[in-house]
C-alpha cells in the first residue's frame, strides 16, 4: 500500500479524532513531509481534512467520500476484492468481467459513487446521480439451479432491509420481485444476474446489483420517476453523520450471511406490501388485474385471477392498485 492509502485507512479509522503528522510519520515509517503531500493529494480527491498548527490532522465526520479504506474496517470478511469507482458505467458489468477473468470471487464486489448506464429489470436503466446513493454489485457463487435465483434477490432485498434498519434506523417495505420501498416511494432496486453451467443448470456465480438511494436527486428526478422514486432520506442534512461507507459494508455482510444458504427469510415475506392487495401484472405487452395471495416457499407469487383461476408468477412486473 502506498502512503496516501495507509494514511487513508488510519483516518478514516478515527474519522473526527484529531492525529498527530508526527505520530503518523513515525507509524507509517515516512517524513512529515510525506504525510503532508498524501493530505494534499487526498484533499483533492474530495476528502474533508482539517489541519491546523500544531494541531495534526483529521477527517471530518461529514466526509462520506467512498473509498476501499473506508469499507474495509467495516466488513465481516475483509480479506475479499473490492473495486470502487467514483463513476463508472455500470458496476453490474464491472463486477461481471472481474468475475469472469478469475480477478473476483465469492464475496467480492464493485462500488460506484455514480452509473452512467446503471441497469434495472427488463433492459431498463437505473437512475444513479453523482453521491446520492450505494450502487454496488456482489459476487456470489451459491450452490443452486437458475430456478433458485429468484431466492437469490430475495435474499438480496432482506440483506438491504436488515443493513438500512441496524444503521439507520429506518425500516423499509419490500415489494415482490426485487424491490424496497419507503413513505410509498421506491428506494432500492436489485437486479440478479447469473451465469450458468448448460449442462448441468447450475449457477457458476452470480452477480447481485443493489441501487439503494439514500439521498433524494439533487437535481431531483427525471419526468419518468418523480412521484415514483425516492430516498430514505429527503437530503444529506437530513441523514446527519451517516456513513454510507460503513451502510455498504453492512448490506455486503448481510448478504453474505444471507446466501449461506439459498431459502426464503422469513423478513420477505413479513415486510412484503403485496400478498393481500389488488394488483396490475405486466408480462411483456400484456397487463392483467389479479389479487395477490401468498409468497410461495420458493420466492414465487401467488395470484388469484380475474376470472377466479390460480397461478403462480416467477417474473412480471407487478404494481399495486391504490
Amino acid at each position: 500500500m502506498t502512503v496516501k492509502s495507509r494514511l487513508l485507512e488510519i483516518l478514516e479509522k478515527e474519522k473526527g479524532e484529531t492525529l498527530s503528522g508526527e505520530k503518523l510519520a513515525e507509524e507509517l515509517h515516512c517524513t512529515r513531509a510525506a504525510i503532508w503531500k498524501a493530505v494534499k493529494s487526498l484533499r483533492e480527491e474530495g476528502y474533508m481534512i482539517e489541519a491546523g498548527p500544531n494541531k495534526g490532522y483529521m477527517l471530518v465526520k461529514a466526509n462520506d467520500r467512498l473509498s476501499v479504506e473506508a469499507i474495509r474496517p467495516f466488513l465481516s470478511f475483509p480479506e475479499v476484492y473490492i473495486k470502487v469507482y467514483q463513476e463508472v458505467d455500470s458496476t453490474n458489468r464491472a463486477a461481471k468481467a472481474a468475475a469472469i477473468t478469475g480477478e473476483a470471487g465469492h464475496g467480492s464486489f464493485v462500488l460506484a459513487g455514480c452509473q452512467t448506464e446503471g441497469r434495472g429489470r427488463r433492459g431498463r436503466s437505473f437512475y444513479s446521480p453523482q453521491d446520492a446513493g450505494i450502487y454496488l454489485s456482489v459476487i456470489l457463487e451459491p450452490k443452486g439451479s437458475l430456478q433458485e435465483s429468484l431466492l437469490l434477490t430475495a435474499e438480496a432485498a432482506v440483506a438491504v432491509y436488515r443493513a438500512v434498519k441496524k444503521i439507520t434506523g429506518v425500516e423499509l417495505d419490500i415489494k415482490w420481485v426485487n424491490d424496497l420501498y419507503h413513505n410509498g416511494k421506491k428506494v432500492c432496486g436489485i437486479l440478479t444476474e447469473a451465469v450458468t453451467d448448460f449442462e448441468s443448470g447450475n449457477i457458476e456465480f452470480a452477480v447481485v446489483g443493489i441501487g439503494l438511494n439514500i439521498f433524494e436527486a439533487a437535481d431531483g428526478y427525471p419526468d419518468s420517476l418523480k412521484g415514483i422514486a425516492g430516498g430514505i432520506y429527503e437530503n444529506r442534512e437530513a441523514a446527519g453523520e451517516l456513513d454510507r461507507s460503513r451502510l455498504a459494508a453492512e448490506i455486503v455482510n448481510a448478504l453474505l450471511e444471507e446466501t449461506r444458504e439459498l431459502r426464503l427469510p422469513q423478513e420477505y415475506i413479513e415486510h412484503n406490501l403485496v400478498p393481500g392487495r389488488e394488483i396490475c401484472i405486466s408480462d411483456g405487452d400484456k397487463i392483467r388485474r389479479a389479487k395477490a395471495l401468498e409468497i410461495c416457499p420458493d420466492g414465487r407469487l401467488k395470484v388469484e385471477e380475474a376470472d377466479g383461476s390460480l397461478s403462480v408468477l416467477s417474473y412480471g412486473e407487478v404494481s399495486i392498485i391504490i
